[in-house]
């Protein structure tokens, strides 16, 4: 990282000021103003603003808290660990990115002065220019789609040891040094840079795993969900776990810890993504539709449809004013 940016996140602040000199505990008074520890982002962005940074408070445990908006982790120098969802335990490393949605829960425990890592607080509306550059059928993507949605069906964080990765360091100072500039008219220069990041991940992901039980476990959850992408239509757990030379329940046992899911659940929500997909950019009949995704029963098809959209397929091709319907997949 430059060094001149470096500096600039090394300074103490007012908060770590407090904490060297006795404090033991972070002022959660900055954070949020429920009973229950959620950081708010109202506390953290300025009014009208879609993304601001501000780098991790060091020195002292940050307890169990979840975000009404996204969080993507950057580490700059040194180390940080994390405890999501109280059983998995991810440290960064320097050129790390974490992104967590508001359904996960993390607990940090205690930096050190040269543990620098910066916090990027995201609206998700923020993603929309992104979700367009990326991919249709990629994790990356269905992990937006989730947070813009607020459907939690997918993994609620994405670890990408990325420090090896030039194109994605030199895109994320590039954000950094405009967001520390605060410089008029840049959102959507920032918006696009954070759709190159994206698409960046996604073609180098792979590469970025190393071969750490949770990365492990990552990989094989990034490897199960893009089987069911790709093959919606005709998958089973069977199929998948003789590719993958693993037992049905360990797969099963796996989906459920990372997604809180089933497999049958997650094929599911595939199918029905890619029939709403159909029934926007398509002009083909819903039965043909339905059969497309993987459906031969009507009934079936039609009662699911209902219950995830509060609409038909038909209303919701059509636009007709069901509040279900308008949810973004």
């Amino acid at each position: 990282m430059d060094e001149m940016l470096l500096q600039y996140f090394k300074k103490i602040t007012d908060e770590e000021k407090a904490l060297l000199k006795g404090h033991t505990d972070i002022q959660k008074g900055i954070y949020t103003s429920q009973k229950e520890f959620v950081v708010d982002n109202a506390k953290l962005l300025q009014k009208g603003h879609l993304i601001e940074i501000r780098p991790h408070t060091r020195f002292a445990h940050f307890p169990k808290h979840r975000h009404n908006y996204v969080e993507l982790v950057y580490m700059c120098c040194g180390t940080t660990t994390h405890i999501i969802n109280d059983t998995e335990q991810i440290v960064l490393n320097e050129g790390d990115l974490l992104f967590l949605n508001q359904s996960a829960t993390q607990e940090i425990l205690p930096a050190g002065r040269d543990d620098i890592a910066v916090n990027f607080i995201i609206l998700p509306e923020f993603f929309d220019r992104a979700l367009s550059m990326v991919e249709r059928d990629h994790v990356l993507r269905n992990f937006l789609i989730s947070t813009l949605s607020n459907d939690h069906s997918q993994l609620p964080y994405l670890h990408f040891p990325a420090k090896n990765i030039l194109t994605i360091q030199n895109l994320i100072e590039n954000m950094l040094w405009t967001l520390v500039n605060k410089k008029p008219g840049t959102n959507t220069i920032n918006q696009i840079t954070m759709g190159l990041i994206f698409m960046n991940l996604s073609v180098f992901a792979e590469s970025m795993l190393p071969n750490q039980t949770g990365s492990y476990e990552q990989d094989l959850i990034f490897r199960i969900l893009k089987y069911i992408e790709t093959h919606y239509k005709n998958g089973t757990l069977t199929d998948i776990c003789a590719e993958l030379r693993l037992p049905d329940y360990y797969v099963s046992r796996l989906l459920k810890k990372y997604t809180d899911h089933t497999f049958k659940e997650l094929l599911q929500q595939q199918r029905l993504q890619q029939a709403v997909y159909l029934l926007s950019q398509t002009t083909l009949s819903v039965n043909h539709i339905m059969e497309a995704v993987g459906y031969n029963n009507s009934s079936f098809f039609y009662r699911i449809f209902r219950k995830k959209y509060g609409c038909s397929p038909k209303d919701y091709r059509e636009g007709k004013p069901f509040p279900a319907c308008n949810n973004l997949l």
